[in-house]
């Protein structure tokens, strides 16, 4: 970043992240995109398991972690034993937050609860991500992406009618309970040093983030329609319950595509688009209502149309039309296509030992203060020397002394 370039938005703030996988430790690396200092507790020898799996005595930087461990300083320190417990509350002792996603009551057995870490650092953001929540019937309950989509009712109505429901590709759950950890933080920062804390002295707080709340929270509508109609939303496969036409299409030569045309202006443009333009006046189609009702025989007819078009064809029309379309791209799709690459969608990181890294930009965009990717996830432990000794102080005897004893 050029000298003259302003300060990231973060710069200055130092979060301790001990989680594993994905949803706490994702929180911590939208963070550090945006110029925290993330320092990663890693258990020494096995290290975060998205690491991949120990080969050779090592462990793997696979590509999640290349990735999602991107600006992070790797630190080793064995929480389960007395000396490493005492050592992350010295580290505590420096941070503005901590993000852990451990099963509820394993740091308290361990005395690095959020009463324990309070008392070392008043001012402390705790971030604790889990199954089902610190509190409630499940909360010692196992959590994993999958259960969680299950649980929140996000799962349910996803897929088709004849098939089990449908987990999406990606985890879905875990990726944006992070961004629910990323966005309480900034709230409790902005409250700690713009509102005088949550105890008006400047004091942090402690943040219960559950894995399944933030997919519940994405179901819109969902609640208010059973409690009222008594309604349980059902699979529909892609349609769109309140809008159509919309779907997912097959062209001439093989492509997938989707459109949206669901008002009664934008299904004008579609049919004029598709040469039909009688549709519009249609008495079975001219209304959002009408077609809601018909949508199996208008999709069907939208669905031959496009079989006998090919995807360069549909797409002229289309984007001619202004009729919101788009293709359904592949990794390959979006490596060529122009406008992730006028976007600076993609990144390619240096990267000491593979040469570059192929990954997704930071998002969103801030125009004046951009975020910063400096590195690719680390080797386990690269920064422990440097964290322990610049940060704690600690000489190199005693650094050798805790590595001898398998705390770091």
């Amino acid at each position: 970043m050029p000298a003259s370039a302003p300060k990231l938005p973060l710069a200055g703030v130092r979060v301790l992240d001990i989680g594993q996988l994905i949803a706490g430790p994702f929180g911590a690396t939208m963070l550090g995109d945006f110029g925290a200092e993330v320092i990663k507790g890693e258990r020494p020898g096995a290290g975060d398991a998205l690491r991949g799996t120990p080969k050779d005595g090592k462990a793997n930087r696979s590509g999640n972690w290349l990735v999602e461990g991107r600006n992070k300083r790797s630190v080793t320190i064995n929480l389960r034993v007395p000396a490493g417990q005492a050592l992350l509350k010295e580290l505590v002792a420096t941070a503005d937050v901590l993000m852990e996603n451990f099963t509820p009551g394993t740091l308290e057995r361990w005395g690095l609860g959020w009463e324990d870490l309070k008392a070392v650092n008043p001012r402390l953001i705790m971030v604790r991500v889990s199954g089902y929540g610190q509190t409630g019937p499940n909360s010692k309950r196992a959590g994993y992406d999958r259960i969680a989509l299950g649980f929140s009712g996000y799962m349910y109505p996803t897929g088709f009618p004849d098939r089990f429901p449908v987990r999406p590709a990606f985890p879905t759950a875990d990726y944006t309970t992070g961004m629910f950890g990323a966005l309480a933080v900034m709230l409790a920062l902005y409250q700690r040093d713009m509102q005088g804390g949550a105890d008006g002295q400047g004091g942090g707080q402690m943040i219960d983030l559950a894995l399944y709340e933030p997919s519940f929270r994405l179901t819109a509508d969902m609640m208010h329609q059973h409690a009222t109609t008594g309604a349980i939303r059902e699979r529909i496969g892609n349609r769109n319950p309140t809008f159509a036409p919309a779907g997912t299409f097959e062209t001439s030569d093989g492509r997938l595509i989707q459109i949206a045309a669901g008002g009664d202006k934008v299904f004008e443009r579609l049919v004029q688009a598709m040469d039909m333009p009688e549709l519009a006046s249609d008495p079975r189609y001219a209304k959002s209502a009408q077609r809601i009702d018909r949508a199996d025989e208008l999709e069907a007819l939208l669905a031959d149309w496009i079989k006998r078009h090919d995807f360069a064809d549909v797409e002229r029309r289309m984007v001619g039309a202004n009729v919101p379309f788009g293709g359904i791209n592949t990794a390959a799709d979006i490596a060529a296509d122009p406008h992730y690459a006028a976007r600076e969608n993609i990144v390619r990181v240096p990267d000491a030992e593979l040469g570059e890294v192929t990954m997704p930009a930071v998002a969103p965009k801030l125009t004046a203060t951009p975020g910063k990717i400096s590195h690719a996830g680390p080797d386990l432990g690269a920064h422990t020397d440097d964290i322990l000794g610049g940060i704690l102080g600690k000489s190199a005897e005693e650094l050798e002394k805790l590595r001898a004893d398998g705390v770091i």
